[in-house]
C-alpha cells in the first residue's frame, strides 16, 4: 500500500484501508497491520487502526504527551456527527468536503471513526466484534422489538 498522506500537525505518515481482503495500515511508513487474508476481528482491528492514527488527538499539542480526554466531550462530538447527518437528511445536502458523497452518509462514517476511537481510547480490553455479535444476537430475541409490542399503546414507534 503506498502511504501518500501526510498529517499535517504531527508529520506523520497515517493510511488506513479497510477492504474485503483485510486491513492495512502504515504509520511513519512502518506497516502496523498488512493483512492480506480477513482477519476474525474485522471490526476490533479496524477500531485500534483509527485509534492509532487519530492519536494526535489523545496528545499534549506542545509536548505530545499523552493527556487524559474527557468523556463527556468525546461522545459529545459523536453525538454531533449524528446531528450533522440528520442536517443532511433534512436538506437533501451533499458533503461540502467529499461533495461526490452525501452529507449524511459521511456523517454517520465520521460518527463511527469517532465511536471506533472512544471504544479504544476508553475501553481496549473489549473486542468490539464480539460485543457487535453479542447485541445483535440479544436484538433478535427483545419482545420489545417485534410488530406485536411495537403497535401496543406505549410501544416503540421507531
Amino acid at each position: 500500500m503506498k502511504c501518500d498522506k501526510v498529517l499535517k500537525s504531527t508529520g506523520e505518515k497515517c493510511c488506513l484501508s479497510f477492504g474485503h481482503i483485510g486491513l492495512h495500515l502504515a504509520k511513519d511508513s512502518n506497516a502496523l497491520f498488512d493483512a492480506e487474508e480477513p482477519t476474525a476481528s474485522p471490526l476490533d482491528d479496524l477500531a485500534v487502526a483509527i485509534h492509532i492514527c487519530n492519536q494526535k488527538w489523545w496528545q499534549d499539542l506542545e509536548t505530545k504527551q499523552p493527556i487524559k480526554r474527557n468523556k463527556g466531550e468525546l461522545l459529545a462530538l459523536i453525538h454531533s456527527e449524528i446531528s450533522e447527518a440528520l442536517e443532511g437528511e433534512r436538506k437533501n445536502l451533499m458533503d461540502d468536503k467529499l461533495p461526490q458523497y452525501p452529507m449524511a452518509v459521511v456523517e454517520i462514517v465520521d460518527a463511527i471513526i469517532r465511536g471506533f476511537d472512544y471504544l479504544k481510547g476508553f475501553h481496549p480490553e473489549y473486542n468490539i466484534d464480539e460485543v457487535f455479535n453479542a447485541k445483535t444476537q440479544f436484538n433478535l430475541t427483545r419482545q420489545d422489538h417485534t410488530h406485536e409490542a411495537r403497535k401496543i399503546a406505549g410501544g416503540k414507534q421507531f
